[in-house]
């Protein structure tokens, strides 16, 4: 029976969501049927800061990512 796997992050922090995905998927043996996600509009962040990938003057976003899979074995 295919199940789904949430993952969340910022995008200041893809590395770190790449990294436990794929420590996830190593360590469940999971099949994998589909992989997509979702990233949130950036909010204007009040003080004159950088923040993000974009260096900008908008807050990260943050990202949602949804493994559909089957358990292993099943």
């Amino acid at each position: 029976m295919q199940q789904i796997k949430f993952f969340k992050a910022t995008e200041a922090d893809l590395s770190a969501l790449e990294a436990e995905m794929n420590d996830w998927l190593r360590d469940s043996g999971a099949k994998v049927v589909q992989v997509f996600g979702n990233i949130a509009p950036q909010t204007v962040v009040p003080e004159d800061g950088s923040h993000g990938l974009t260096k900008s003057a908008f807050a990260p976003s943050d990202v949602l990512m949804a493994v559909v899979y089957e358990p292993n074995g099943g």
